[in-house]
C-alpha cells in the first residue's frame, strides 16, 4: 500500500474522527490545537491541522495503539502519515 499523502490525509480524518468520539479527549485536543468545536469541519482540509491531529494522538502510546486497533492500522501508521502531509516532516534540531 502506499504512504502518500492521500493515504495520510485518510489516516488523519480516520484520527480526528476517532478523537472526536472518545469524550475524555476532544476537550484536550481543542484546547491544544486552539480549535473551537465548530470550526473541526472547516479545517479537515488543511494540512497543518491534520497534522496536529496526528501530533495530539502520537503524545501518548496507549492512544496510538487504541486508534490503530480500533482502524486495523499498523501502530507506526500515524506517525508514517505524520510525516507525509506537509510540514509533517521530522524535525532536525542540529
Amino acid at each position: 500500500m502506499t504512504k502518500g499523502r492521500d493515504f495520510a490525509e485518510i489516516v488523519a480524518l480516520k484520527a480526528l474522527a476517532w478523537v472526536v468520539g472518545q469524550e475524555d479527549m476532544l476537550g484536550g485536543f481543542l484546547g491544544a490545537s486552539g480549535t473551537a468545536q465548530d470550526e473541526l469541519r472547516l479545517r479537515v482540509a488543511e494540512p497543518e491541522f491534520l497534522v496536529s491531529v496526528l501530533d495530539y494522538i502520537l503524545m501518548d502510546d496507549a492512544w496510538v495503539i487504541a486508534f490503530c486497533d480500533e482502524n486495523d492500522l499498523a501502530y507506526e501508521v500515524p506517525m508514517t502519515a505524520r510525516q507525509a502531509l506537509p510540514g509533517g516532516q521530522d524535525v532536525s534540531w542540529t
